[in-house]
């Protein structure tokens, strides 16, 4: 069974603020100053939309924004969000069965590869990657461990909890970080959250 969220629709952003506090909202918040304006933007798995809300603070008009979400739930969320005057297309599908065109400035992926094995992060990844525009601006934030004894328990009674509630297939966390220095991007910013547990970085295709 594919991993699904909507199961945790409801709580999802309450759960993670009992957890994280801030951290999850600042990190990817901290992101958001480098999408330049008039940008076309690919978020995939945006969750219940908030983001839409972060970004038109940043920029109230002129983005369009492409928004996959796998979720049902989730995407009836997002669609009641405000993005002020920026256009926004709604995809309810998994991200590796949507066709993508390749004239994104700006990619989001916001804890989204922390759901995959990875073999499959590979192949979600260059799929991804392939809608990127060349000089594009890739903006991930992700779980990461740095060897602190609690990121490891937190990490895997996190993986544990949304198996069992939303069907992830990931038992351990993919090595997101040398998946893009593997095709190519350079790092732009970075800056890291939560004890170093999260870690938000702006990477340029190459």
């Amino acid at each position: 069974m594919a991993a699904n969220y909507n199961n945790s629709a409801w709580f999802y952003d309450t759960l993670s603020k009992v957890i994280y506090g801030k951290a999850l909202v600042r990190s990817q918040v901290y992101l958001l100053q480098f999408i330049s304006p008039g940008s076309n933007i690919l978020i995939v798995g945006g969750g219940t939309g908030w983001i839409l809300e972060e970004i038109a603070k940043v920029h109230s008009s002129g983005l369009q924004i492409t928004y996959v979400e796998v979720a049902a739930d989730m995407m009836k969320l997002s669609q009641k969000r405000n993005a002020s005057d920026n256009e926004v297309v709604f995809i309810n599908d998994a991200i590796e069965n949507v066709p993508l065109a390749n004239n994104f400035d700006v990619v989001i992926t916001p804890f989204l590869f922390d759901n995959f094995t990875e073999e499959n992060l590979q192949k979600i990844f260059k799929h991804i990657g392939k809608s990127l525009k060349p000089r594009g601006i890739w903006l991930n934030t992700d779980f990461r461990l740095t060897g602190k004894w609690w990121q490891k328990v937190l990490l895997k009674s996190m993986l544990l909890f949304f198996r069992l509630v939303c069907h992830i297939e990931a038992k351990q966390l993919p090595c997101i970080e040398k998946c893009f220095e593997k095709n190519g991007y350079k790092i732009t910013q970075q800056k890291s959250f939560f004890g170093d547990f999260i870690l938000s970085t702006a990477f340029q295709k190459q």
